[in-house]
């Protein structure tokens, strides 16, 4: 029967190719591990682009409001959309510019008009140029931090579909923790063996917005 990686197994694993982390004899290596395995999701969340990083989102614009709050763990913005005209069936793409120049487009925030431009606001805000005049509906396409792994939540897209890319760079952590550099260079090339064998994979499938993709 095939196996499946979840938080609860990966914990174990790391403590079988490691041979630490027990709570009996190794109390704090056993207390860091959760933490070493969020640590190494987040960082193959900064090293990958492919398909299972990428969530939509919907909602719908507030006429007269120019801020608004980005996506839960938003990472950075692959395109956003809107629907108008006629019962709002057309979708116009917005372009992203900077927050300096959405603020020179549309320096008037008393007045409102069909939104064209996206910035930046700070990490957590989006300004829309020019501020909208109606509810728009509204579609967001971007690159996400996974649900991290912990006794509540026991699998995500890393467990699932990249598990010995997330083994491997969970031990690079966990090495890297109790200073063994021999070890941790051993696991950082199968690592690295997993991360470019993952992008390799999703540049045969993933759709550069209009182009499919055969080589990077």
């Amino acid at each position: 029967m095939p196996t499946a990686m979840n938080f609860s197994s990966l914990r174990a694993d790391l403590q079988t190719y490691s041979e630490r982390g027990t709570a009996t004899f190794d109390q704090t290596v056993y207390d860091q591990i959760p933490a070493i395995i969020n640590t190494a999701e987040r960082r193959m969340a900064r090293e990958l682009k492919v398909q299972g990083f990428i969530n939509a989102v919907t909602s719908t614009m507030v006429s007269a409001q120019r801020a608004y709050q980005k996506p839960d763990r938003w990472r950075s913005t692959i395109s956003m959309n809107i629907g108008t005209g006629t019962g709002n069936n057309t979708r116009v793409f917005l372009r992203e510019i900077s927050y300096e120049a959405g603020s020179l487009y549309w320096t008037s925030m008393n007045t409102s008009s069909v939104p064209r431009f996206y910035a930046d606001y700070d990490y957590e805000h989006y300004l829309i140029a020019p501020t909208p005049d109606a509810a728009y509906p509204w579609e967001i396409l971007y690159w996400q931090l996974p649900p991290l792994l912990d006794s509540s939540n026991t699998t995500n897209w890393l467990t699932d579909y990249a598990s010995n890319a997330l083994l491997h760079g969970a031990l690079v952590e966990l090495f890297g923790f109790v200073r063994n550099p021999e070890e941790m260079q051993k696991w950082k090339i199968e690592y690295d063996r997993d991360m470019g064998a993952l992008v390799g994979e999703d540049l045969q499938k993933i759709v550069d917005r209009y182009y499919k993709r055969t080589t990077s």
